[in-house]
């Protein structure tokens, strides 16, 4: 655990205990502040007490002796409602932050010499995946590299920081907009597609906050941007302009200057005079399709421009077991394959998947995000049915329906699966992939999408007769590390 001394002698409030308050809670406690922590259910409050947090309750609390207030990412202090806790805040003008606002404190307080080098990754899409690969690439070299934020572990969670160490941070747009002091040695701004807007408002606003991870960054440090998209290359575009870092764009459709691509399946760079061919990403199993030689591109910029060996990067790049719940291979059934993408929480992100595989049984659904599938019009010829599952199912099948698709409607997961399995099995083509993709969120059947995965996976491994759970690919990835 990071202690947060710089909050010593401060009466913080933390409301929303889940992983990453109760981890801001004790770790504010460890670095002598006052604590008053709150949720508002009460069995979250149980649990979070008894692993040593003080519990206050917020609405009786006197808020004007409130330093600053810690407010889970997930709770809205704007759109589309204030939360209370946020109200009494802003009433009070106590400043709203998140923990990584207290990790970048934390940081910023250590003497140069001995502070961690920070990777932060954001985007609308491949964060979990880059900031898997980035993490597997520093152990692969010998880097003592931990990996947390709105991924795995909550920051203040982290080891203690020290000399050598190597914090890799996925950032969502909540946690940004939180966020002020956090300066990254290497930021990486993937791509940006409509998502989160009943949160922002609007997508330049959702742009704004995801542009916050290139703040307090100084000419030593390394802005890495995704140019595939139209946000991203104006973006780009923008920062050559006003900024006097160094810019390194990033792409898996073209090359470009002073920068890192993919092109014919192979990663190049020519971040300095010499073009390099770095490796050759047709033989890295775990990174499937353009989006991924994406995201091996932005890995790669990043870990290099601290200066890592690019052969070793290279072949840690080769190596890379890949990120469950995301295009995630669970195994065969005869000559059909089963792939969990249940991280696919919108059509953008489920885009990616469709067009890396052919002759799909695609299941779909869930809570659907603005637009629905229709987005995807373009890649309709690759799936062979669709099985079509939670709140999103109608107006899936209305969009389907009218682009002569065809699909049935189930109430399950499980049901969806063994029709998509059946057909498949029934097909007659030669590699059939039944992909769990459902370009919505799972809040209708499922807490959250590692849930809606796991549920797949385990039935999609009693339909293949595997009686020992496979481990996930992130547990691999831990034991290769």
């Amino acid at each position: 655990m990071i202690n947060a001394d710089t909050f010593r002698g401060r009466t913080v409030a933390v409301f929303g205990l889940g992983r990453t308050g109760v981890s801001a809670a004790l770790s504010l406690v460890a670095g002598g502040a006052t604590v008053w922590a709150w949720d508002d259910d009460k069995d979250t409050r149980i649990s979070a007490e008894k692993q040593g947090v003080p519990i206050e309750n917020l609405m009786r609390a006197d808020w004007s002796k409130v330093d600053e207030f810690v407010l889970s990412p997930g709770v809205p202090h704007k759109l589309p409602k204030p939360h209370w806790s946020a109200k009494r805040a802003k009433a009070e003008g106590v400043p709203i932050i998140c923990d990584i606002e207290i990790l970048a404190r934390e940081v910023a307080a250590k003497p140069e010499k001995d502070r961690p080098k920070i990777i932060a990754i954001t985007g609308t899409n491949g964060k979990s995946t880059t900031t898997t690969l980035i993490g597997h690439i520093l152990k692969s070299c010998g880097k003592d590299a931990q990996i947390g934020g709105n991924i795995g572990r909550g920051v203040l969670d982290l080891d203690r920081m020290h000399r050598g160490t190597y914090y890799v941070i996925e950032l969502s747009s909540y946690q940004l907009e939180r966020t002020k002091s956090l300066r990254a040695n290497a930021a990486i701004f993937l791509n940006l597609s409509p998502d989160h807007l009943d949160r922002h408002g609007t997508l330049e606003d959702y742009g704004l906050a995801k542009q916050a991870v290139f703040a307090n960054q100084t000419h030593e440090d390394a802005v890495i941007v995704g140019v595939d998209d139209a946000y991203g290359k104006s973006l780009c575009s923008q920062l050559k302009v006003h900024n006097g870092r160094s810019i390194i764009p990033i792409s898996a459709r073209r090359a470009v200057g002073h920068g890192v691509s993919a092109l014919g399946g192979k990663l190049f760079s020519n971040m300095s005079k010499k073009s390099l061919e770095v490796c050759d990403l047709s033989q890295a199993v775990a990174l499937e399709g353009q989006h991924n030689y994406q995201n091996a591109a932005a890995a790669f910029a990043a870990v290099s421009s601290l200066g890592l060996d690019s052969k070793e990067i290279g072949e840690a790049i080769l190596s890379f077991p890949g990120l469950a719940h995301r295009m995630e291979t669970i195994g065969t059934l005869r000559n059909i394959r089963f792939v969990n993408d249940s991280k696919a929480t919108n059509a953008d992100a489920a885009r990616q998947a469709l067009s890396s595989y052919k002759n799909v049984f695609w299941i779909a659904g869930g809570v659907a995000k603005e637009g629905g599938i229709e987005p995807l019009s373009d890649l309709f010829d690759r799936v062979r049915s669709a099985y079509l599952i939670g709140e999103a199912a109608d107006d899936f099948a209305a969009t389907l329906d009218s682009a002569g698709v065809q699909y049935e409607i189930k109430k399950t997961l499980k049901m969806a699966l063994l029709c998509a399995t059946r057909d498949a099995l029934q097909s007659g083509v030669k590699n059939p992939i039944v992909l769990l993709s459902p370009a919505c969120a799972s809040f209708d059947q499922f807490k959250n999408f590692e849930m809606r995965g796991e549920a797949f996976r385990a039935q999609a491994q009693n339909l293949m007769g595997i009686d020992k759970p496979i481990k996930s690919n992130a547990e691999q990835d831990g034991e290769a590390a």
